[in-house]
């Protein structure tokens, strides 16, 4: 029993753009990933869907709500914009189908626990720096529907999570930046210890919006080329070049708020050697994004109040977060 007690725990990421969990199965650890958006549709569409088994919330004489991946491909193929039910990493206001949505999606990615009252760390962002938004409704919220879920809820900082999955030979020292959709989270820490944790209120859907309106393109078109891969170093064509000029503004935007919120705990805390920046996150995936990112640094190294010892890619970027609070919720359990 001891052996399997190690077993139990699972982690949780919930983003804009993905929802991911994570636990132990046999010794290794697996994911399960849905997409954060959903389409509504006439009840019309309900026998075909039936058929393909796409996922699906039935309202009846209202139609439906297509959830997931395919709620995205419906949306280029009938030339709309997917629903979701985040916006800049918090609960979206205006949706009032998205707390059913969100039930569903967190369900399907969970199951059922292992045991009673199964731990189980979900992320919450940072409260932004740059907006007036806190998180205390957004936690609330995911606390009620975890717990309905059969587990027990542990909120926990979403970029602290990169530092627990990937720094382990830095005995837990770095800066975790999660490059997500609705926001970019970082937190920096020393040995285990979080000494700052933010958050920016721009992130991937931020450079498909500024990308989409300064060539007059759809923001879902924008995100599939993106997704389709553009190589950050040498894009081609204008969509891409317009893609390159946001992410370029948005990592110098997440450095220059780095060094202005450090600036007022440095007093305070100590970094005894150089740390490392681990980034991560489904917006970090465009190809060759840490040379971008390395080459945008490295004209603001000289001003950057942390010493920077290297700066790396999570070993898994889309899951790094729901590892570590998977490493979160297992040591919950022991």
């Amino acid at each position: 029993m001891a052996a399997k007690k190690h077993t139990l725990g699972t982690g949780l990421d919930i983003g804009t753009m993905n929802i991911v969990s994570a636990r132990r199965e046999g010794g290794d650890t697996t994911t399960n990933r849905v997409r954060d958006a959903f389409l509504d549709l006439e009840s019309g569409a309900k026998k075909m869907l039936k058929l393909s088994g796409v996922n699906f919330i039935d309202r009846g004489e209202d139609g439906i709500i297509v959830v997931g991946d395919a709620a995205m491909e419906m949306a280029n193929v009938f030339g709309r914009e997917a629903r979701r039910p985040l916006s800049q990493g918090l609960i979206a206001a205006g949706e009032m189908e998205a707390l059913d949505v969100l039930g569903v999606m967190i369900k399907s990615v969970l199951g059922d626990p292992k045991a009673k009252g199964e731990s189980c760390y979900f992320s919450v962002p940072a409260s932004p720096v740059d907006a007036d938004r806190d998180v205390v409704y957004h936690k609330g919220v995911f606390e009620r529907i975890v717990t309905e879920c059969g587990y027990t809820a542990y909120p926990s900082n979403e970029a602290m999570a990169i530092i627990y999955a990937e720094t382990a030979k830095e005995g837990f020292s770095g800066l975790g930046i999660s490059f997500g959709s609705g926001m970019c989270n970082l937190a920096l820490a020393v040995v285990g210890v979080e000494g700052l944790s933010f958050s920016v209120a721009r992130g991937g859907d931020w450079i498909d919006a500024g990308a989409a309106k300064a060539t007059g393109s759809t923001k879902s078109r924008i995100c599939a080329l993106k997704e389709k891969g553009v190589d950050l170093m040498a894009p081609e064509g204008r969509e891409q070049e317009a893609l390159a000029l946001y992410y370029k503004a948005l990592i110098e935007y997440c450095i220059d708020q780095t060094a202005r919120e450090f600036a007022k705990i440095k007093d305070r805390f100590a970094l005894p050697k150089p740390i490392p920046i681990v980034i991560s996150g489904g917006t970090s995936l465009a190809g060759n994004f840490v040379p971008f990112f390395e080459k945008v640094f490295e004209k603001k190294r000289k001003r950057f109040p942390i010493e920077v010892s290297e700066i790396r890619h999570a070993s898994d970027p889309l899951n790094a977060v729901a590892r570590g609070l998977l490493i979160q919720a297992m040591q919950e359990e022991e």
